[in-house]
């Protein structure tokens, strides 16, 4: 079975809000990207969320504008063997430092984007307690579709809430 590993944190100076998900599915890893898959409704929720077009800018223009925005984005699943992208086919999982991450840049909330990425969080954790307040977000992935669009939306509008609270 194939090894899958995420990408390299997205960080820019003073985040205060961190976005983790899961490990980047096939799709995303084939283009070098963070939610690459078309279908995947990561930068639409996002833009939603923060009133800003994510979807029409170059990848490198997007991550550029997470930052600006002073959200870093990363993965909570360094490297596991899975066959395909669904997060229900991760096995043998490693994590990121995630909580080394969020000591170090001081960020107010961390968003987990579904549920394997909150299930993988809390196996990094392992019970360590964090300053940062933790959100479950209802995945962006195609995967989801039975949680609709509008539903998604409103619970990916807190990390525009998380952004304002000083």
């Amino acid at each position: 079975m194939p090894r899958a590993r995420s990408f390299a944190p997205v960080v820019g100076r003073a985040p205060r809000v961190l976005i983790l998900g899961s490990l980047p599915g096939a799709e995303s890893l084939r283009r070098g990207q963070y939610y690459g898959h078309p279908r995947n409704a990561f930068w639409d929720l996002l833009g939603d969320a923060l009133d800003e077009d994510f979807r029409s800018l170059s990848y490198r223009r997007r991550l550029v504008r997470l930052k600006a925005r002073r959200i870093a984005l990363w993965d909570v699943v360094s490297d596991a063997h899975r066959r395909g992208s669904l997060d229900s086919a991760i096995r043998r999982e490693r994590h990121n430092p995630v909580l080394d991450q969020i000591r170090r840049t001081g960020v107010r909330a961390v968003f987990l984007n579904g549920r394997k990425a909150a299930a993988s969080f809390e196996k990094a954790r392992r019970g360590e307690k964090i300053l940062a307040r933790v959100f479950v977000l209802p995945s962006s992935s195609p995967a989801n579709a039975s949680v609709p669009y509008a539903r998604k939306r409103a619970a990916w509008r807190r990390i525009a809430r998380a952004l304002r609270v000083p």
